[in-house]
């Protein structure tokens, strides 16, 4: 009796029926415990669905359309179908109860089609087809997008013959020039302008070679160019309470600063890369500021200080304790559909000491101006990718 108590074996045996039992007779307590984690789960989405939405379902429609930028270079020469890429929505998208897409949120997309540039004048294209959206808040939406940069072969055709006439006209104009520079004007009134006709035949000619042999464009979309996707299905989506989409803030005591206006404009080179801001400053702080303590911040921390393309008056000026102040002033930023913060700085330490969320001060900007807005930033609608010079075939 004894040796099988002490058999190892034994003891191994005893020890495991003794923890057996003690797991049997604990298991209703350990489905106490689980059950109320489930429910304190349950109770925080619940509060979360509140802070967030309004109660109300919008839908998104066929047809509808959503803007978008792209977070890496989609090239037509470069890219092949089924490569995998993120964008982001750069607008809102509203219903009538209000937003249900708010600006941030990330899609998921693939490219389904692409094709280069060929001869006769026609341009490369890519295909993009977008199957899910992920919102600020975490959920994930099913959708069917789709873009495309192809041209519909009525307008395709109609281009090329359009450029096509411009090189044939160019190469008679050119043709006429040089027969009245070769042979003089002496000759063209003896042969009653037969040399100029001559001339710009043969230059006509000259001009319908260039256009058989001109190559199309090549298609390139860059983070920073809007594209904007077609919906294909509908989905019902909750409705976003303003304040859940309102941008976090940094105030200083005494410093008020609204911003009344928001217009985006193109540099001197017509790029379309400039934020320019009317904005209205009372200094009842205990600080001095000027335009140099001032930026633009985007929601990856770069720093865009004021343009000297801009207004300068705000730029060189003193705003001083008890001061006020309202004019413009302007920043060239990289990328014109992030967010950014309007943000002064302590002049000695350099920490921000205010942070003013122009997408939030952009909901009260006028219609008018927003529809301008977007007309500029649509301006660029080919995507055409620009030749390398030093890119020798």
């Amino acid at each position: 009796m004894f040796k099988l108590l002490y058999n190892p074996d034994m003891k191994r045996f005893i020890a495991l029926l003794i923890l057996f039992s003690f797991i049997v007779g604990h298991s209703a307590v350990f489905a106490e415990v689980l059950e109320g984690h489930a429910e304190k789960t349950d109770v925080y989405e619940q509060q979360l669905q509140k802070e967030l939405f309004t109660g109300q379902i919008e839908h998104l429609e066929r047809k509808d359309v959503i803007n978008m930028t792209v977070s890496q270079v989609l090239d037509s020469n470069i890219n092949i179908e089924g490569d995998e890429f993120f964008a982001e929505v750069t607008d809102e998208v509203k219903g009538d109860k209000g937003v249900i897409i708010p600006k941030g949120t990330i899609a998921h997309g693939k490219i389904t089609q692409t094709a280069d540039a060929k001869r006769l004048g026609r341009s490369g294209w890519i295909e993009l087809d977008f199957d899910y959206l992920i919102t600020p808040d975490g959920r994930e939406i099913p959708i069917e997008g789709k873009m495309s940069t192809k041209l519909h072969p009525v307008a395709e055709a109609s281009k090329i013959v359009v450029q096509d006439v411009g090189y044939t006209l160019a190469g008679g104009a050119v043709g006429g020039f040089l027969a009245l520079n070769w042979l003089g004007l002496e000759a063209a009134i003896a042969s009653q302008g037969y040399t100029l006709a001559g001339g710009a035949a043969v230059g006509g000619a000259i001009g319908l070679g260039m256009a058989l042999i001109r190559k199309g464009h090549d298609v390139l979309i860059a983070p920073g160019d809007e594209i904007r996707v077609k919906i294909n299905t509908t989905v019902p989506l909750p409705v976003y309470k303003e304040s859940a989409l309102m941008q976090h803030e940094l105030f200083y005591p005494g410093l008020d600063i609204h911003i009344s206006d928001i217009k985006h404009e193109t540099d001197p080179f017509g790029e379309v890369n400039t934020i320019t801001l009317t904005v209205m400053i009372s200094n009842m702080s205990d600080k001095t500021f000027s335009g140099f303590d001032m930026a633009l911040v985007n929601d990856y921390n770069s720093v865009f200080r004021p343009s000297i393309f801009g207004d300068t008056k705000l730029m060189f000026k003193q705003i001083r304790p008890g001061d006020k102040f309202a004019g413009r002033v302007s920043f060239a930023v990289d990328n014109i559909n992030r967010s950014f913060w309007l943000t002064f700085y302590d002049r000695r330490k350099g920490t921000a000491l205010t942070k003013i969320s122009l997408d939030n001060a952009y909901r009260n900007v006028s219609d008018k101006t927003k529809k301008k807005n977007q007309r500029l930033r649509k301006r660029k609608t080919n995507f055409k990718k620009e030749e390398d010079l030093l890119d020798i075939k």
